[in-house]
């Protein structure tokens, strides 16, 4: 009878419930978050195959059911089983994330992906072979029973309807039962979509404060896991930004703001890198006698690993001026911190010091492997370079420099001293400015200030450049 029957199909599933909760605990609710869905899946599964297991041996017992009546229950509870167990793995996977999402924890990418295609393609094929098991245990059932109706054609039109009706009441629970499998992997989605959007929004908008839980380890997982890390890049990159910016205002105090007031000389020098700290360096030196030094060096390459070793250069040179005799000497033991402190970076930097005695009106220079200055003389309209040789410092600890000097100049003379960052300025043309431009552009604007011959220059390398990117840095 249907009732003793249900008794016994409840009793099986009653026991087992009530074994599920502390199993459940033990065995899905203690292991990591991500595993807990599938654990849930088989511990579930598992769970219905022993309720459909337990009440076939009890219709054996009380009332010896057959061998087949007993296989067509356990694969029932077993089919009946798998979508709980799917049903119920995706509220664990749910909660996961929402638990996740609550905690706003940071986890890497999983390192084991089970692929949302994979696990879509294996739910399609197993809900397919649940549903045709079914029904083909069903239809055998019922042509054999159509066996026993006889010929009576109202017999036949009964037993046709109730298989009918009997087909028709197990499609429409299982395609519920596919339904709920929808609506709850649906909801899942919409809380992944959610969040990484959410996310997402606001790093788009400059908060990188929240990270994407990773819940599962499907693609969504893998696809948190790596915003994670583009999150984490970025906070370095704005830390590191940062760090250039306070860096880039060092380096400013450590240039001259203004230059001094020196009767019968007028100064103009500027600095413009090309990333936020660079290895140019220009200063102004006051010496014995009312003289006047002037430094324009260049380290080699750019960044701050240029501007570290220019900040030590300028140290050595400004500790060393105290004592100053004469540039060579100066440049002489410059150098020899310089090649100590650079033996194994291989970096070095080229310097230019000219010494100018506005009284005596004489001139005297070092050049340590920088490009000459060049001196235009108004009256003659003519250049000429204040060259000599000298290697570049930080090279060898023992390079020794002469001195080399000129005596006296026409009013109006102009020096220019720069780095081969304007020479070899290059426009999308792929042409160098060269020194022959800056001549002309000194030549034409050699009756102004020197701020002005300064800023005329600039902005003809700029205007020559063009589109092209600053490859060097400039100073003048």
């Amino acid at each position: 009878p249907p009732v003793r029957l249900g008794v016994h199909i409840l009793a099986a599933y009653g026991a087992v419930l009530i074994l599920r909760r502390p199993l459940e605990t033990r065995w899905v609710t203690s292991a990591e978050d991500v595993s807990q869905p599938v654990r849930q899946f088989c511990f579930d599964l598992t769970a219905g195959l022993s309720a459909g297991l337990l009440a076939a041996m009890l219709n054996r017992i009380f009332f010896e059911f057959p061998a087949g009546s007993m296989i067509s229950l356990i694969a029932g509870a077993f089919i009946y089983g798998f979508f709980i167990a799917l049903d119920m793995s995706l509220s664990r996977e749910r909660s996961v994330i929402q638990k996740t999402l609550s905690r706003d924890s940071f986890r890497a990418p999983p390192k084991r992906l089970y692929p949302m295609t994979r696990r879509f393609t294996w739910v399609a094929v197993a809900t397919a072979l649940c549903v045709t098991v079914v029904n083909l245990m069903v239809l055998a059932r019922d042509m054999s029973w159509l066996t026993t109706v006889g010929t009576d054609p109202g017999a036949i039109q009964m037993a046709v309807l109730s298989i009918a009706y009997e087909v028709l009441f197990i499609m429409v629970v299982l395609l519920g039962l596919a339904i709920n499998l929808i609506i709850s992997y649906s909801r899942n989605l919409k809380l992944l979509f959610e969040n990484e959007t959410r996310v997402l929004e606001r790093v788009t908008n400059g908060d990188l404060s929240r990270m994407v839980p990773v819940a599962t380890r499907d693609e969504f997982g893998l696809i948190a896991g790596h915003t994670n890390t583009m999150i984490e890049g970025l906070r370095h990159r704005i830390e590191l930004i940062t760090a250039l910016q306070l860096a880039e205002e060092v380096q400013r105090t450590l240039l001259p703001s203004r230059p001094p007031v020196v009767a019968g000389l007028d100064l103009s020098g500027t600095s413009i890198y090309c990333q936020e700290t660079g290895g140019d360096y220009y200063d102004y030196v006051l010496l014995p006698e009312n003289r006047l030094g002037v430094v324009v060096a260049d380290v080699s390459g750019h960044g701050i690993d240029a501007a570290l070793f220019m900040a030590s250069a300028r140290a050595f040179l400004l500790s060393e001026v105290q004592s100053f005799k004469t540039p060579a000497l100066l440049a002489r033991d410059v150098n020899r911190y310089l090649a100590r402190d650079s033996a194994t970076t291989g970096r070095f930097m080229s310097m230019f010091f000219l010494e100018i005695d506005p009284q005596a009106k004489t001139l005297r220079w070092v050049r340590a492997g920088h490009e000459p200055a060049m001196v235009y003389d108004p009256v003659h309209a003519t250049f000429r370079e204040l060259g000599g040789e000298g290697m570049a410092m930080g090279v060898m600890d023992t390079a020794e420099y002469r001195d080399f000097s000129q005596q006296g100049w026409e009013p109006g003379s102009v020096i220019i001293i720069g780095t081969d960052g304007i020479t070899e300025t290059r426009n999308t043309a792929d042409e160098f400015f060269g020194a022959e431009r800056v001549r002309q552009v000194v030549r034409a604007n050699a009756s102004r200030s020197a701020a002005g011959i300064q800023s005329a220059v600039i902005e003809a390398v700029q205007d020559f450049r063009g589109e092209a990117p600053q490859e060097d840095d400039v100073t003048l």
